[in-house]
């Protein structure tokens, strides 16, 4: 009696792609895969309420996704609060920390906007202001305003998308930088488009639900 499993010897068998990984799992190609990091912005409507900030910032923290800005701020709904982050990391990892953000309980929800949303941030910049003329004909062309001065230096305030305020900076740089101070950004989606996605019924009455529930944080996958 023959004995095994039938079929073609095994050195004759279609061997899958990829590596195994310590438990002699077979590891997808296609996720092992290195992803180019992307630059985006994701906005999140919170419950406005302690420790909202905290438990965001921590989620982050501990799966270190890379952060290059975090703002949080009130809405026109004084029991909502906006989250905007300004995200750098491959498109795993960005889809991560949208379903990491929308586990935790006062989250109401989640979105990555358009590169077309409208992307603000205020800095403060101190220089030396030895030669006053060029420090006030360089503050004009980014339409800087003094917010204080001194025989030794000028302090400026500037608005406007990231790549101006680094503009800004870069330029001021030949006189001489002081200081800095940037507030991170804040976006919103243009037009009518809303720059947090609308909750329905279903996802109301949950949100609400959840927001009676001891607080709790995201568990990792």
């Amino acid at each position: 009696m023959k004995r095994g499993l039938e079929g073609p010897p095994p050195e004759d068998r279609p061997t899958p792609a990829g590596r195994r990984n310590k438990q002699g799992i077979r590891i997808d190609p296609e996720v092992e895969a290195t992803h180019e990091p992307r630059r985006t912005v994701i906005s999140a409507l919170v419950a406005h309420e302690p420790g909202v900030l905290s438990d965001v910032s921590g989620l982050f923290s501990r799966r270190q996704f890379n952060i290059e800005s975090l703002t949080v701020g009130p809405t026109k709904d004084e029991d909502r609060a906006r989250i905007t982050v300004v995200v750098e990391e491959p498109d795993p990892g960005i889809d991560q920390i949208k379903k990491q953000l929308r586990k935790l309980v006062p989250v109401i929800s989640v979105r990555e906007l358009e590169p077309d949303a409208m992307q603000r941030e205020l800095a403060l910049i101190k220089v030396d202001a030895e030669d006053p003329a060029q420090v006030s004909a360089v503050a004009d062309m980014y339409d800087a305003t003094t917010v204080d001065s001194s025989p030794e230096t000028a302090t400026f305030e500037i608005t406007g998308a990231r790549q101006k305020i680094e503009a800004a900076i870069d330029t001021f740089g030949q006189f001489g930088i002081r200081e800095i101070s940037r507030t991170g950004t804040t976006a919103l989606a243009r037009g009518t488009e809303e720059t947090a996605a609308a909750v329905n019924a279903t996802e109301s009455t949950a949100t609400e639900a959840n927001h009676d529930k001891p607080y709790q944080t995201a568990n990792d996958d």
